[in-house]
């Protein structure tokens, strides 16, 4: 997690020169670096897909909620960025509910709407209106939220490891097209920043498989909510950010709420026709 914060302030200092979509694109493009010798072990074979369009939808969500988080780390102070993204659990059960036809657990209930009040605190809509980056934060956590459940809807039939290719594959694609009126050929300085993005984000991808090996994710959950401390510490000591007392009321409850929903119980099985569906 504190590689991940390292990641955003990387991000955030890039943000001031830097065009988003070779900040997006040049993070796609480390993580595919990184699957490439996994799939070679795998062979080619284990790539074949019969079910092209999620993969093709949880790209295409994955890297607009990459555009948005990327957005809010360049506008907002980087403990509350961080705090957006980790508020995309609060969307899961919706979109499972909408899309899979799951059940919510009365915990997540509960979760969802104590991670709302704390949204409205962050948000301060009482104060002068809605932070236009605030709702592009929120998008981008639905946005994850809904490529988090594609996930999930593809792996009725798709194996982990083809999941994680398409994406990245996809993704990187994707991000390019972009570049083709945004490319900026990056400084020395530039290049560092750049770099120093895709090794934390790469050491951080490495690490974290590594911790849900040793320990079960309901233990690790609470965990992810720690890059928002140190997202705090790094935004105080390098950008002078400090956070109200409304904003820190806010971050306790999403955080209280994450833990919550890290806890709370399974979904109800997909109705019947969603069953259907995925054997059809």
């Amino acid at each position: 997690e504190f590689l991940l914060a390292g990641m955003s302030a990387a991000i955030k200092v890039l943000s001031a020169s830097t065009p988003e979509a070779m900040l997006v694109f040049f993070r796609n493009f480390f993580g595919l670096l990184v699957l490439l010798p996994l799939v070679a072990r795998q062979g080619v074979g284990s790539l074949a897909t019969r079910v092209p369009h999620l993969h093709l939808l949880r790209a295409t969500a994955g890297v607009a909620a990459m555009y948005c988080f990327f957005y809010t780390i360049g506008h907002m102070a980087l403990a509350e960025a961080l705090l957006f993204k980790l508020t995309a659990p609060f969307f899961i059960p919706l979109v499972a509910l909408l899309w899979l036809g799951e059940g919510i657990p009365n915990t997540a209930r509960v979760a969802i709407g104590v991670g709302f009040v704390g949204v409205a605190f962050i948000l301060q809509p009482g104060s002068g209106g809605l932070q236009a980056v605030a709702l592009v934060g929120l998008a981008g956590a639905l946005l994850a939220g809904l490529a988090k459940v594609t996930i999930r809807r593809m792996s009725r039939s798709e194996p982990a490891t083809r999941i994680v290719f398409w994406f990245g594959t996809l993704a990187t694609l994707i991000s390019a097209v972009p570049l083709t009126w945004s490319w900026q050929t990056p400084s020395a300085y530039t290049l560092a920043w750049l770099l120093a993005m895709g090794a934390s984000a790469t050491a951080a991808q490495l690490l974290l498989p590594r911790a849900y090996a040793l320990a079960p994710a309901g233990q690790l959950g609470p965990f992810t909510y720690v890059s928002v401390v140190f997202g705090a510490l790094l935004g105080w000591l390098f950008w002078d950010e400090y956070l109200d007392v409304a904003t820190f009321i806010g971050m306790f409850l999403v955080i209280t709420a994450g833990i919550l929903t890290t806890r709370g119980g399974r979904p109800s099985p997909p109705r019947s026709a969603d069953r259907e569906a995925a054997h059809g």
